[in-house]
């Protein structure tokens, strides 16, 4: 306890009290016990600004700090991003949960490796009846970090760009120099994602799952809304920054590594949604973005398994 942390943890929340005691558990069970946590209350209206503050009275390593009103994910993110005074930095949602080994994976091969980014598998968890049950790997998960791979690039292992989520990679500190999360918009992790990947002089992926994702029983998770049109521009913003930052890095491969997830996971699923949605706004929204897809000079190279589309209910 009285050594100095390694890793600063950002987790924000909002009206999530439900949830948030199994997050902070989460992180009291770190096998790695160097670690601090910045708590962002994100304008909750219900207990969860509790919850933070007294964790942060009864442990030091939670900072606990609140929204008067909600500022969105990207805003609160980056608000404990400009208090990190680690040599590391890392993600949790306060409605997900870490597995007790994550941090010691993630740091311990960094520390061994000098690389400048690591990121580990993650699940997700749904509701069963009576409880939340984590379910197996998703193929495109265990594609981009199975098997181990140590000081690695996209141009070696292009794979990795499909782990696009915020919360299952601890980076070294100097990354976020000049980086911060979109404001303002859903999927803000997508861009700052890829951004990750191409600023790595090298990195490493473990095949361990580090993050258990919950995904609601009542539907409010945001990515549980993309029949909303707002949420389905957020959406396709998101995926055009992140296959643009990879134009810019030059990484072509991964660009046609996302794409192939693009193609086989996301559109679909769209596609389905416009036919019956009231707003011709909609199908008009994902069309032009299938049409920017197809004059990509990598979209001759897309093999998209429409097989994958199936594990999204893993």
């Amino acid at each position: 306890m009285t050594d100095a942390p390694l890793v600063t943890l950002v987790v924000p929340g909002r009206d999530i009290a439900a949830f948030a005691p199994a997050a902070l558990d989460s992180l009291r069970a770190q096998t790695e016990r160097r670690w601090r946590a910045i708590l962002i209350d994100d304008g909750s209206t219900d207990d969860t600004g509790a919850i933070f503050d007294a964790a942060a009275a009864a442990d030091p390593r939670f900072t606990s700090m609140r929204h008067a009103a909600s500022r969105g994910l990207g805003a609160a993110r980056n608000v404990g991003l400009s208090l990190v005074d680690t040599p590391y930095t890392g993600f949790l949602d306060a409605d997900d949960e870490l597995r007790p080994t994550a941090l010691a994976r993630l740091l311990g091969t960094l520390e061994e490796t000098g690389s400048d980014l690591a990121a580990g598998a993650y699940v997700r968890s749904r509701w069963q009846g009576d409880r939340y049950v984590a379910g197996r790997v998703q193929p495109w998960v265990a594609a981009a970090t199975a098997p181990e791979r140590r000081a690695t690039t996209l141009a070696e292992h292009p794979a990795a760009a499909s782990n696009i989520v915020a919360w299952s990679k601890v980076s070294r500190t100097p990354l976020w120099t000049d980086l911060r999360f979109p404001e303002g918009v859903a999927y803000e992790d997508q861009v700052v994602a890829q951004t990750l990947y191409t600023r790595a002089g090298a990195f490493d992926v473990i095949p361990d799952v580090v993050v258990e994702w919950r995904v609601r029983a009542d539907g409010t998770s945001i990515t549980q809304s993309k029949a909303q049109l707002p949420v389905l521009r957020d959406y396709l913003t998101a995926l055009r920054g992140g296959i643009a930052v990879l134009h810019a890095a030059g990484e072509h491969a991964a660009v046609t590594a996302r794409l192939d997830l693009i193609l086989a996971m996301d559109v679909p699923p769209l596609l389905d949604i416009a036919r019956t949605h009231p707003d011709p706004a909609y199908d008009a929204e994902v069309q032009a973005f299938l049409a920017e897809l197809r004059a990509l000079p990598e979209f001759a190279d897309a093999a998209p398994d429409p097989a994958l589309a199936d594990a999204l209910d893993w």
